[in-house]
């Protein structure tokens, strides 16, 4: 037992020891009993400025008062902004302007070269140019006529020969196999081979024939009832005390509504 103010046996030999506690002592709190976010009902809260209504006037913004986007920049004509800008760019210039010696020429009509820098093109000219004596040219060659007819039912027609006639007789088919039968008949030597222990059908059409005779039908043999029931020579007897009480007690169980396995 540890003395007051002391330490503990575990402490004192020093191979074993307590686990270190997550708290430093402090009492448990259920999480039922925890306020939540206390700060919120204590001193004061913040306080909105309410409901703002969208209109023109100053209060409809977040400003308190109009802000403008430059302030304390000076009136600046542009006019006058322009004139400077001439002015910068005309001390540029090294001497007067150009002009030319000559006006400009104006067209006096279409197709006239008076205004232009060159003179008239004479490719372009509409005037007609000598040409040669135009001689035609000799005729294709020449070839018989070509022949009418579509080539049906017109002979000598087309660029081949005419096909010659030869008959055909009308049953030539039907003579043809009368001789290949007649031709198979004579080379068979003898008639058609049958099986004489094939007397019927292999598959009956009665799926229930059954050739052999049937047994005799087997009768029931009937037990004869007795006419008096049993009855024991001697009745039975009386159990020891043990199943006596067992008797009573399941009584009184069963009287109290409870169950019991003896």
């Amino acid at each position: 037992m540890p003395v007051e103010g002391g330490k503990t046996d575990m402490e004192r030999i020093g191979l074993f020891s307590e686990m270190e506690y997550v708290t430093v002592g402090d009492k448990y709190v259920s999480q039922f009993n925890r306020p939540f976010n206390e700060a919120a009902s204590k001193n004061r809260q913040m306080l909105p400025g309410g409901s703002k209504e969208m209109s023109n006037l100053q209060a409809g913004y977040f400003d308190p008062h109009f802000v403008r986007i430059f302030e304390g920049e000076g009136y600046v004509n542009l006019n006058q902004v322009r004139r400077r800008h001439t002015m910068e760019e005309a001390k540029k210039n090294l001497g007067k302007a150009f002009l030319p010696s000559n006006g400009d020429k104006k067209p006096c009509g279409l197709g006239s070269y008076y205004g232009t820098i060159g003179r008239p093109v004479p490719f372009f000219s509409a005037q007609s140019k000598p040409k040669e004596k135009y001689e035609p040219p000799g005729k294709n060659l020449y070839t018989n006529p070509g022949k009418k007819g579509t080539g049906y039912g017109y002979a000598n027609v087309t660029i081949g020969k005419q096909f010659s006639h030869s008959a055909d007789f009308y049953d030539a088919a039907k003579l043809n196999d009368k001789k290949e039968n007649e031709e198979h008949h004579r080379l068979l030597k003898g008639t058609p081979f049958k099986l004489n222990l094939y007397p019927r059908e292999y598959f009956d059409t009665n799926p229930y024939l059954f050739e052999k005779p049937l047994p005799p039908i087997k009768k029931a043999e009937k037990k004869e009832a007795l006419a008096n029931p049993f009855k024991p020579s001697s009745p039975g007897k009386k159990g020891t005390k043990y199943e006596e009480l067992q008797d009573c007690f399941r009584t009184v169980l069963l009287a109290s509504g409870r169950q019991i396995a003896l």
